[in-house]
Formats: C-alpha cells, sequence, structure tokens
C-alpha cells in the first residue's frame, strides 16, 4: 500500500502531529520529478507527499492537451503504479486551488474519485487544497465547509488556508497585498476550526510571514509564535481539540523557524522551489560542462552520449533526491516510514 488509503494517511499525520514531525510535500511536474521524490523518500526511510499544483498538472498533460484535471490524473496514476515497488508510504495531494480553477481542477478530481469508489477502486488523490484566502474570512469559510462536505463522503482530506501567502507562485502574484494579510489571526484559526472539524478531516495553512519563493536573509520575517497562539485559542473555545497545520512557503527557512513550527503542530510543510533548483541546477552544470557535445557547433555533429536527455535527466532526478533527503532530515522524519506493510 505505499500509496496510502484514507485510514493509514490519517494514522500517519496523528502520528507526526504526536511525535512532533512533519511530511514533506514536494510539488512535481513530470514522472521525472516524481521518480526524484520517490528515491529521496526511499533513501531517507520517510514516508512523504508528493503533490501538484494547477500549472504543474496543465504542464504535465502537455502543450497537445493543457487540461489541469487530466494532467493530474495521469500523474496520480503514474505514482500509484511505480509507488508499489518501493517501501515507504505516499500521499497524494493538490495544491493551491483558487475559486477560478474549482470546475477545471479540484472538482474534477473529485467527480473521478467518486467514479472509481462507485466501482471499488482507490481515490485518484487522498486531499485536495483549495486555497480561497482571496475571499473574505465568512466566504472562504462557506464555500470550504461546502467542500469538505462533499471530500468527507469519499474520504478525501481537505486542506484549506487564511491568511495570504506572500511571493508568486503559478501566476498567482499575492505581492501587492497589505502585509497585515501575511499573518493569521487566532480568531480566524478557532472560526475555521468551530466550521470544519465536525465536518471532516482537514488541514489549515495559516499564515504568519510565509512567502513562496527563496528571499534574501530579512526580506521575509516569519511569526512561528502565530501558530501557537492559535492552537491555544482552539483548545480554549473547543477543549481538547487542536488543528492539523501546514508550512507553505518553506523554501530557504531557517532550520530553527521550521523546527518551531512542528512544536506547534505542523505536520506537513510544501517544498518546491529548492528541489526545482536542485532539478535544474544539475542539469545546466552538465550543459555548461559538455558545451560543444550537446551543440552542433560549427558544423559538427555534436555528441549523442551528452545531448541524449537521458544521461543529464538521471543527474538531475539524483540531484532533486539528495534535496528530498535533505528535507527529511530537516522535518525529523527521516527513518520514520511506517513501511509498506503501514
Amino acid at each position: 500500500m505505499p500509496v496510502v488509503d484514507n485510514k493509514t494517511y490519517c494514522r500517519m499525520l496523528d502520528r507526526a502531529k504526536k511525535e512532533r514531525f512533519a511530511f514533506p510535500a514536494f510539488n512535481v511536474t513530470s514522472t521525472e520529478t516524481a521518480n526524484a521524490v520517490l528515491l529521496g523518500l526511499k533513501t531517507a526511510k520517510a514516508d512523504g507527499i508528493i503533490q501538484i499544483s494547477t500549472g504543474g498538472a496543465e504542464f504535465l498533460s502537455g502543450l497537445g492537451i493543457k487540461d489541469m484535471a487530466k494532467g493530474a490524473i495521469a500523474l496520480a496514476d503514474y505514482v500509484r503504479y511505480m509507488a508499489d515497488f518501493y517501501d515507504i508510504n505516499v500521499a497524494l495531494h493538490t495544491d493551491h486551488c483558487h475559486p477560478k480553477h474549482l470546475e477545471g481542477f479540484v472538482l474534477p478530481l473529485i467527480e473521478e474519485t467518486e467514479r472509481r469508489r462507485a466501482a471499488g477502486r482507490p481515490n485518484v488523490f487522498n486531499a485536495h487544497m483549495f486555497d480561497g484566502s482571496e475571499l473574505s474570512i465568512p466566504e472562504n469559510i462557506k464555500r470550504s465547509s461546502e467542500l469538505l462536505e462533499r471530500c468527507a463522503k469519499s474520504e478525501i482530506i481537505l486542506e484549506v488556508e487564511t491568511g495570504v501567502v506572500g511571493g508568486e507562485e503559478d501566476g498567482h502574484d499575492t505581492s501587492g497585498v497589505g502585509k497585515e494579510k501575511l499573518y493569521t489571526t487566532p480568531e480566524d484559526m478557532v472560526d475555521v476550526h468551530k466550521a470544519l472539524a465536525p465536518i471532516g478531516r482537514y488541514m489549515l495553512a495559516a499564515t504568519f510571514g510565509n512567502v513562496h519563493g527563496v528571499y534574501k536573509p530579512g526580506n521575509v520575517v516569519l511569526k512561528p509564535q502565530i501558530l501557537k497562539e492559535g492552537q491555544e485559542a482552539i483548545a480554549q473555545a473547543k477543549p481538547g481539540e487542536s488543528a492539523l497545520l501546514v508550512f507553505h512557503g518553506g523554501s530557504g527557512s531557517s532550520l530553527e523557524e521550521i523546527h518551531e513550527t512542528l512544536d506547534y503542530g505542523v505536520i506537513k510543510m510544501n517544498i518546491d522551489t529548492d528541489t526545482q533548483y536542485a532539478f535544474t541546477r544539475a542539469i545546466a552544470d552538465h550543459m555548461f560542462k559538455n558545451y560543444d557535445g550537446v551543440l552542433k557547433v560549427d558544423g559538427e555533429v555534436g555528441n549523442k552520449k551528452v545531448f541524449d536527455p537521458r544521461p543529464y535527466m538521471k543527474k538531475a532526478e539524483q540531484s532533486m533526491a539528495d534535496r528530498v533527503v535533505r528535507a527529511c532530515h530537516d522535518l525529523r522524519c527521516a527513518g520514520t516510514s511506517l513501511g509498506k506493510e503501514a
């Protein structure tokens, strides 16, 4: 069961929260990057999450199709087949889906899961993310509640976001929003929990100054204490309860900041920018070192051994896998896999 079912995934999440570690969630855009994540998780002996964004899914479907839902389904089916040969466990997520993309991305994926479940087959994805942060809090909660009602019926976890993650991802630029929106309030966290927890399992990407991308030191001011205050407010409003938190925009964060968030209930951290760079850096290195072989310079024929995509794509896969291993150690999940018999 390397691509886990809902029962096993919930068990994984509860264990991470109890033992104060988190699962890295790696955005992928191709079979090569998916392979890199699987290799890295295997090397680290860690379970983890493979996820895809709207832009990544459209890219994966190819220039001839350019369909988010079809690309996401193709990725999920590929990972489900290949992961079965590994001895670690993987969950499948979709990443940021803004309201305008629901009809073309998340809803068709839920419909596909409903069709498959009716035929006795597993879900396409374990979890979907609805990013309603551009909406007012009441509207965000309303839309999230409606979506979770449907997800829960098919044992799908819903990830939601309050506040705004800064920066730019997949063409969605939030650099113009006010700084106050980069920080979720305890009241917002309580309102979300009160509305969603009775419906089904959910994750909350509460913002605390996090930003997509990597920035020079000092340009991003993280305030993990916000997560602690929010969890305390939830526990006061609903004794004994707390939220499963997600850290978005984690690339470039200090180890100290990451570990602090784990103590406050973060069980998932998204990683994209750092792994993108690791993948591309290896290809760039190959091209610079083999410039005269990958190009037909001055009428020469080049060198098939170096312009064949396989050698440099293998280097890229290994480079990204190495970054995956590092992330597992940073998040304290290395060596914690439940194993293939989970």
